[in-house]
């Protein structure tokens, strides 16, 4: 299988997505619009749109995201299966009518994500707990599509999860973060993360033993289940 990848942002860890992609033996075409590089086509069997620190809505320094968010509406008009991860989700959201909002709801660390009715049963996450922890770093969200299926909720999110049509997802939260992601964002951003969550660097080897193991865990089968219907 052959899969396109976006990634917004300089540093972009592929995490437990890359660890089922490359138990699929799939072909990664890496992408990276925010440094002038073109959009991929739509010949790739599947889209991947990673997270970062611009806004869905940031068209002035990011002129490319209205191509992103109609490749992305491309892509699953074909039928073919999309993950749009954080920003990925937003710009999702964004390509399918929904109202993007922004610095309206901070949520940063391992948070508890609970499953709709609709997500209990859900090809991807009804594999999951009904409620489960799972990493963030945002400060927006977004209205579900009109249409679209509403996956999973958070306290100080509604707006976790959603699916379009078969294959297309939209999370929110970061499932692809290991701790070891983890580790590596908290090493090159640390005034960012403390502004996040004061005390952030003393508190993360505990948060990370208590609940980053079992993230860790269930990140990989949602990785594995996505990647299951490329």
């Amino acid at each position: 299988m052959r899969v396109a990848i976006v990634e917004n942002t300089e540093v972009t860890h592929h995490g437990q997505v890359g660890v089922a992609l490359h138990e699929a033996a799939a072909v990664i075409n890496l992408h990276k619009p925010w440094r002038g590089e073109p959009l991929p086509g739509v010949e790739a069997d599947a889209l991947v749109v990673f997270g970062g620190e611009q806004s869905a809505l940031s068209d002035d320094t990011h002129p490319y995201l209205p191509g992103l968010a109609r490749l992305m509406a491309d892509y699953t008009a074909r039928g073919r299966p999309v993950l749009g991860i954080c920003l990925g989700s937003q710009v999702l959201a964004r390509a399918f009518g929904a109202q993007n909002i922004l610095d309206a709801t901070p949520e940063f660390g391992w948070t508890d994500v609970s499953l709709t009715d609709a997500g209990r049963t859900d090809p991807v996450l009804g594999a999951l707990p009904t409620e489960f922890p799972i990493f963030q770093w945002h400060s927006d969200t977004f209205t579900i599509p009109r249409g679209a299926t509403h996956l999973a909720r958070s306290a100080g999110a509604a707006s976790q999860s959603f699916r379009i049509g078969r294959a297309t997802y939209g999370m929110q939260f970061h499932f692809e973060a290991s701790r070891a992601v983890v580790e590596d964002w908290s090493r090159r951003f640390p005034t960012l993360t403390d502004r996040m969550h004061p005390g952030w660097d003393a508190a993360r080897p505990t948060l990370a033993r208590d609940r980053g193991a079992v993230a860790d865990a269930l990140g990989l089968t949602i990785a594995r289940k996505w990647v299951g219907l490329i």
